[in-house]
């Protein structure tokens, strides 16, 4: 019986993938993939000549019945742009239809976003409650915070770049301004950044931001972590500098190490850089 095969993929280290994904790829007669440019990439990166074809969001619909044919004669592999396909992706509807249509579905574990972030933030991973990305619309983005603002387990959100910033002060407005959160950037790639702090701290700090994000926020209740102390900060800044570590990258690294904000951190390197007076 042909079968849908759900293959996880790097979100964004090319390394990140298992054995079996590679394997399943390879053999698959057909890939569809939400952005064929990127699929390609991973493909020449790993020696993968499967064709592809693209399956996304805005074109979903028309293509279901046509991956849904193929099903019918051999087995397909789908991928998403990143990660784990129908995880906040539209390769949902074509699991849904397959499933409805007696289709095999099998799912080729691998990389997610949302288990990473939550690992890296420190926060309570008992549970947490994965809202995917939040509205685009500000007035709906607001209502659904609203509706969490007393859960007292920690939450988990995408969002671009282009709205995150509204979406830290809608976070710290109405979840609170001292609500502890991580901001994770770029996961897994060559310039990851996890911000540990405050809603508020991280609202000011994300100004102009670039890369894809998720929000692992703090539930109603937890208290956001004590930062280091000062001398500690100051310990570590001389450190760094005795390493001979480039300033912005190592003002951006204390600045995660340490959870002070990194205008603080960057005083401090400033003020061991003057020496005594």
């Amino acid at each position: 019986m042909p079968t849908l095969y759900l293959v996880g993929t790097p979100i964004g280290n090319l390394e990140d993938i298992t054995l079996r994904a590679l394997r399943i790829l390879k053999e698959a007669p057909l890939a569809a993939a939400e952005d064929t440019r990127r699929a390609k990439v991973l493909f020449q990166r790993h020696g993968i000549s499967t064709p592809l074809v693209s399956y996304h969001e805005q074109g979903a619909g028309g293509k279901v019945a046509q991956l849904l044919e193929r099903l019918r004669r051999h087995d397909v592999a789908l991928i998403t742009e990143a990660g784990m396909p129908s995880i906040s992706d539209p390769g949902f509807g074509l699991v849904r239809a397959a499933i409805e249509q007696g289709i095999r579905v099998e799912v080729i574990p691998g990389p997610s976003a949302v288990p990473t972030a939550v690992a890296l933030s420190g926060l309570p991973s008992d549970r947490f409650t994965f809202i995917g990305f939040l509205p685009r619309a500000p007035g709906e983005r607001r209502r659904l915070l609203e509706s969490l603002a007393r859960q007292p387990w920690t939450l988990v959100a995408f969002e671009s770049p282009h709205r995150v910033q509204g979406a830290l002060k809608d976070i710290a407005a109405i979840l609170g301004a001292e609500r502890p959160i991580a901001v994770c950037r770029e996961l897994t790639k060559l310039h990851e950044e996890v911000f540990r702090g405050t809603a508020q701290e991280a609202a000011e700090r994300f100004a102009a931001p670039k890369g894809e994000f998720t929000l692992v926020i703090g539930g109603a209740g937890e208290s956001a972590p004590a930062a280091m102390a000062e001398q500690d900060v100051a310990r570590l800044v001389e450190q760094f500098r005795r390493s001979g570590v480039a300033p912005n990258e190592a003002v951006g690294e204390i600045a995660r190490q340490t959870g002070r904000p990194r205008r603080e951190v960057y005083q401090l390197w400033i003020g061991k850089a003057k020496g005594p007076r």
